[in-house]
């Protein structure tokens, strides 16, 4: 059987043990894998269960996910931590990649709205604001090349960083991943989403 989109229907009782392993929900609940380590590396292997809720949440089979580095209260995966480069070669410097389709539409809402022209202007006018966020862009590249090197993209993370504002997506999942007190700008955007998971589940069992 395998997964579909929900339609804003309510989490059921048993639903979440039955869509990924219930020992590592447990053990990481909201926070994201890198939390704990200064590097924001991330390690724990995703089971197929959670490859298949990522795969009905892009609408497409998963590409070189490494692990789960954030899991949504209702335990399924909302961001994964992606391999530097994909198994058919080509270079990928978006290691941390939101993957909750209902997240991410609330996120394109506010890139809509002109937030990240807003950000922009913020980063040039405090010089406090763009030291944190170039210290989101280190430990962004600190993280990726735990995973492994790939020379193409060295020195390149994503999202714009570390003085642009490209993809609030970017910045909400790595803040998702590493944690708060990260990426300054990607905690604003999580403040700004409000309770996405609130509907339950983004995608659940069905034909």
């Amino acid at each position: 059987m395998g997964l579909r989109r929900a339609r804003g229907r309510p989490a059921q009782g048993g639903q979440a043990a039955r869509l990924g392993d219930r020992r590592h929900q447990e053990g990481h609940g909201r926070r994201g894998l890198g939390g704990g380590d200064p590097r924001g590396a991330v390690t724990a292997s995703p089971t197929p269960d959670d490859l298949e809720a990522v795969g009905a949440q892009l609408g497409r089979a998963a590409r070189g996910v490494h692990a789960v580095a954030h899991r949504c209260p209702c335990a399924l995966p909302d961001v994964v931590a992606t391999e530097p480069r994909l198994p058919d070669g080509t270079p990928f410097p978006t290691t941390f990649y939101l993957t909750c389709p209902r997240a991410a539409s609330r996120i394109g809402s506010l890139e809509g709205s002109g937030l990240m022209k807003e950000m922009e202007q913020r980063l040039r006018d405090d010089p406090e604001l763009a030291a944190a966020y170039a210290g989101a862009h280190a430990r962004y590249l600190e993280a990726r090349e735990a995973l492994g090197h790939v020379a193409e993209i060295d020195g390149i993370s994503a999202g714009g960083m570390p003085d642009r504002v490209k993809c609030l997506h970017v910045l909400a999942a790595q803040s998702l991943a590493q944690g708060r007190g990260v990426n300054p700008l990607g905690d604003e955007v999580l403040d700004l989403l409000g309770e996405w998971w609130a509907p339950g589940p983004c995608v659940e069992p069905g034909a």
